[in-house]
């Protein structure tokens, strides 16, 4: 285990590198810079807007910007955004926890329904249950994340027992420990629905679909003829056997979430990277979308490996070499 652990580690860093070389060559390919608006402005003078550049290193070639990012990145320094006059890792570092926890809420939500839903409708397949399950099942995959998210915020707007946008409330610094967890949870239960509904709809789907296919095995023919009740039956035999893909599938959602987060955020108005990095690629800071970008790999290659150390655990007949030769 722990070499295979090493070995995973090792590999991170050259995928880092590539997927940040790509990353900045596509940001300078880019048509006009963070300085072309300031040009516009008549407020600005000229000389200024080249020193600016200079402090920032945008008079050098590509090559020679990408290597200095790269040897500050290896520090843990990915420069100082151009369009907040801060340290990106300090701007990432602010926003990050909300997204971050956004996003394993919404996996948490996700899975804790679409397991037990995609297990009864596989059970009782063709019965009103799972007719109407697999029909809210098809609303979720079609119904589009932000239209999602406008019509829980009218409800929100209507009702009045949510937050209407926002991460946090007013008074949040002068509240108590318990107090501030729960105004963070309360600001947090939209978005959390919007971005696990979906997730949801494609988790129950697919959990149906493996769990009618694998109850069909004589193995859990021989469970039943034994005469052991359905509750072990899901439990220890089918389950057990259709968890590995959800698993794997666990790994990318972190990564996936991100880029899902982003379009939620900006319409619900929170504070997270979604939105940050949405503002970086729209004012070219490419800094800062350099940072948004490795805080994002990060999480789905991390993701990845701690789904496949959680799948080793899960089935002990998974071989760590010929799982690491697949991937």
């Amino acid at each position: 285990m722990l070499r295979f652990l090493l070995r995973r580690l090792l590999q991170i860093v050259p995928l880092l590198v590539g997927i940040t070389f790509v990353t900045f060559l596509i940001v300078e390919l880019a048509p006009g810079d963070y300085f072309n608006n300031l040009r516009m402005n008549p407020a600005i003078s000229p000389e200024l807007i080249a020193q600016m550049e200079r402090e920032f290193g945008y008079g050098d070639p590509l090559l020679v910007r990408y290597f200095k990012w790269l040897w500050r990145a290896a520090h843990l320094d990915f420069g100082v955004s151009v369009a907040y006059r801060v340290e990106v890792t300090a701007l990432i570092g602010a926003r990050a926890a909300n997204t971050v926890v956004l996003a394993l809420a919404s996996i948490l939500f996700s899975w804790m329904l679409a397991i037990p839903i995609g297990v009864y409708c596989a059970l009782r397949p063709r019965t009103v249950g799972d007719w109407l399950l697999s029909f809210a099942a098809f609303v979720g995959m079609s119904l589009p994340n932000f239209f999602f998210a406008f019509l829980l915020m009218y409800f929100a707007l209507r009702t009045g027992w949510f937050p209407v946008g926002g991460s946090l409330s007013v008074d949040y610094a002068s509240m108590s420990v318990w107090q501030k967890m729960a105004d963070v949870a309360h600001h947090l239960a939209l978005p959390v629905i919007v971005l696990g509904a979906s997730g949801m709809a494609n988790l129950t789907r697919l959990m149906r679909a493996s769990v009618m296919e694998i109850k069909r095995a004589d193995f859990v023919r021989t469970a039943y003829a034994k005469g052991l009740p359905e509750r072990l039956v899901v439990s220890r035999h089918i389950l057990r056997n259709v968890l590995n893909p959800f698993v794997t599938l666990a790994g990318y959602e972190l990564g996936t979430l991100l880029s899902g987060a982003a379009l939620v955020e900006a319409v619900m108005n929170l504070q997270g990277l979604g939105t940050l990095m949405l503002e970086a690629v729209r004012s070219l800071d490419v800094y800062l979308v350099m940072g948004s970008v490795v805080m994002g790999s990060v999480l789905l290659l991390v993701g990845n490996l701690l789904a496949d150390v959680v799948l080793v655990l899960v089935d002990p007949r998974i071989d760590l070499d010929r799982l690491e030769a697949v991937r």
